[in-house]
């Protein structure tokens, strides 16, 4: 397997996307393979690696589904609820704490 092209921060050629800018233009990788690499240097832990993809066979971000929005107002509320009391704390609770602030107080 031949190694991936790897660029330099912002010097990556045109037609070429992260995950991340891909997502901001309504659009997904789709299956396809990493075509390069873009370093971005950091001082002490060595450099920042993200894959970058080819923009002309990106696919369209699937649409949310009814069901789907339903799972995500349900996952987010069991976030917001407090085990101990089962109030809604208006926040999702910090899982370090593993209540809500009057309860782990």
């Amino acid at each position: 397997m031949a190694a991936l092209p790897i660029y330099s921060w912002r010097l990556a050629p045109d037609g070429l996307a992260t995950r991340r800018q891909l997502r901001a233009a309504g659009l997904r990788p789709g299956g396809q393979d990493v075509v390069a690499e873009l370093q971005r240097p950091r001082r002490k832990r060595g450099p920042l690696v993200a894959y970058l993809y080819r923009i002309d066979l990106a696919l369209p971000v699937r649409a949310m589904t009814p069901g789907r929005w339903a799972a995500l107002v349900r996952a987010n509320a069991a976030r917001r609820t407090c085990p101990s009391c089962g109030r809604d704390a208006g926040y999702v609770i910090p899982a370090h704490l593993g209540a809500c602030n009057p309860c782990s107080a």
